[in-house]
């Protein structure tokens, strides 16, 4: 069982930063993909960014040229680069650990506003 804590929401001014991070605990399969996805009020779940063992990364649109994700494997951690921040990206981000079977954990989540 994997679990997964996240931190580093915040309030923050638009065209601001921040940084979010997630520890992964638990039974790590040492192939997997990490990733972020957010959820505004009244919108669906949305891809934000996932990254692989290898390096290998997707990004949803909104992320694409102002959000970087990056991971440590030796301390089976995701970071999220989020910068030139918008009021759209307000939303609960949550921290996603899948394995090679697919099966996908979610973390609680953690609320990210950009006051414009």
């Amino acid at each position: 069982q994997v679990q997964l804590v996240e931190s580093g929401g915040d309030l923050v001014q638009a065209g601001g930063s921040l940084r979010l991070s997630c520890a992964a605990s638990g039974i790590i399969f040492r192939i997997n993909t990490m990733g972020w996805y957010r959820q505004a009020p009244g919108k669906q779940r949305e891809l934000v960014a996932t990254i692989s063992t290898f390096g290998s990364t997707n990004y949803g649109d909104s992320a694409k040229g102002r959000f970087t994700i990056s991971r440590d494997n030796s301390d089976n951690k995701v970071y999220l680069q989020m910068n030139s921040l918008k009021p759209e990206d307000t939303a609960v981000y949550y921290c996603t650990f899948q394995s090679p079977t697919n099966d996908i954990v979610w973390g609680q989540g953690t609320q990210v506003t950009v006051s414009s």
